[in-house]
């Protein structure tokens, strides 16, 4: 099968890459090894989307964007509303089912061939391009050539798989963040949660201004009961390491999702270990429900419906040794870069990996992670490219990254403007018959505002 640019990977970053070379004219194959794409969103019961701004700016816009708009409209989304957490700018609740079918219609719209339940099996190469990937699917193989291809599996697996260098893991040691299980629950009482809130803002200390914050968004989101969780540690009832109790209500009135559930030491590459985490991680969802049932208040009747339906939530795994390693400076500095393709406003958000936080990250004050209100940084084409292969862009949160950047630019929406810019200079690069790596950013750039993606002017620095 013969295409201009082969996908691998259809969560969020993925979609987006494909659906932007689509619409710029390229024959584009995706391939995912699920029945449809969203990827964590959507497999991995992750939400909500956080954050598409940097204070009041929304700074992830583009086809990510639009995805947003498309489902408030169906209303499979309330769109971009107040974090009541207080931890960043906005959340992005959505309807895991409507954003599955909103996808598919984009990538239907845009052209782009969708094959499922295709697992990335091998990967051939010669003279510093990749030609062929093969895909394991039902009844055999599929191999797929193309002039460009872009990993969005997450955790590098082409670039791994093609012999581009990696790195994994705290200051290259291989330790990564830890795995999640979400849970999502339904039944839950929010009206008596917000009540409870309201009357014991003291059990919410993370959340600034507990009484006032909740009552300014349409959809709850919480960090706090900490008297009900140190109490349910201390009687043995919970047997892993949790701060807060951390729960989003979704889309649906009274359903939400639970992000509390911590496997540490388990290496996401490993197949064995994955494979451990996730029994790990429901057994640990077990004793959640009965902790919620019992100890909560609004929780005493939910039910469980889900735990992450496709995989086991991953934070952190490979990151790719690009032309630029996306340093932590980079952000908090705001450097700006010529080749600037995607920016962001999320903060550096590293949950602590077994052995515990870095030096570097321990240094950090809150203020330095959280980079000041309305802070903006910026992510350059050089973080999605390398040496090795010039025909591969890397894209979502397994680009050229230090951990501590990592940390912030992994959230979904940063990692659909990442896929965006990505698309983008694949289809670029077919258009102008060159790898990706010897295309002009500006002509990129020109693309993605094309399509509506928000990019501040770029300075002089950084690759061209």
């Amino acid at each position: 099968m013969q295409f201009d640019i082969v996908v691998t990977g259809g969560g969020i970053s993925g979609a987006v890459a494909a659906i932007a070379a689509g619409r710029a004219g390229c024959k584009v194959l995706l391939a995912d090894r699920m029945g449809y794409p969203g990827g964590m969103l959507t497999a991995g019961g992750v939400g909500p989307m956080m954050t598409f701004h940097a204070g009041d700016v929304q700074v992830v816009q583009g086809i990510t964007g639009e995805l947003v708009e498309r489902m408030k409209a169906k209303g499979t989304s309330p769109g971009h509303i107040y974090d009541t957490t207080t931890y960043t700018y906005t959340v992005t609740p959505f309807d895991a089912e409507g954003m599955k079918t909103e996808l598919e219609d984009m990538l239907a719209e845009a052209g782009v061939t969708v094959l499922y339940h295709a697992m990335l099996s091998g990967v051939e190469t010669a003279a510093g391009e990749i030609k062929r990937v093969t895909f394991a699917v039902k009844g055999g193989q599929i191999t797929a050539e193309a002039k460009v291809f872009i990993d969005a599996t997450g955790d590098a697996d082409l670039a791994y798989m093609a012999g581009v260098p990696c790195e994994k893991g705290m200051d290259g040691n291989g330790i990564c963040q830890p795995l999640t299980m979400n849970l999502k629950l339904v039944n839950v009482d929010i009206a008596e949660v917000r009540a409870y809130i309201a009357a014991h803002p003291e059990e919410f200390p993370s959340m600034i201004d507990a009484k006032e914050a909740i009552t300014r968004a349409p959809r709850l989101s919480l960090n706090g009961f900490l008297p009900a969780l140190r109490a349910a540690q201390a009687a043995g009832e919970l047997d892993f390491d949790r701060e807060c109790v951390l729960v989003f209500e979704t889309n649906n009135p009274n359903e939400v999702i639970v992000n509390m559930s911590r496997m540490k030491a388990y290496d996401p590459t490993d197949p064995w270990a994955l494979s451990r985490a996730e029994t790990e991680g429901r057994k640990q969802a077990q004793q959640l429900i009965r902790f919620l049932n019992k100890r909560v208040a609004g929780f005493a009747n939910a039910s469980l419906v889900q735990t992450s339906p496709g995989q086991v939530g991953v934070r952190s795994s490979r990151q790719i040794c690009g032309l630029h390693t996306l340093s932590y400076i980079d952000l908090v500095t705001g450097k700006r870069f010529a080749d600037t393709i995607a920016h962001g406003g999320y903060p550096i958000d590293i949950h602590e990996p077994a052995g515990g936080h870095s030096q570097a990250y321990l240094a950090l004050t809150e203020e330095e992670k959280h980079m000041g209100r309305g802070h903006v940084y910026s992510i350059p084409l050089g973080c999605l490219l390398n040496e090795a292969y010039h025909n591969l862009i890397t894209v979502g949160r397994c680009i050229s990254a230090e951990f501590m950047a990592q940390a912030a630019i992994r959230v979904s929406p940063i990692a659909g403007a990442v896929g965006h810019g990505g698309g983008a200079a694949a289809a670029v690069a077919v258009k102008q018959n060159k790898p990706p790596i010897a295309v002009n950013a500006t002509d990129v750039q020109t693309l993605l505002r094309a399509q509506n993606a928000y990019l501040e002017n770029p300075s002089k620095e950084g690759y061209v």
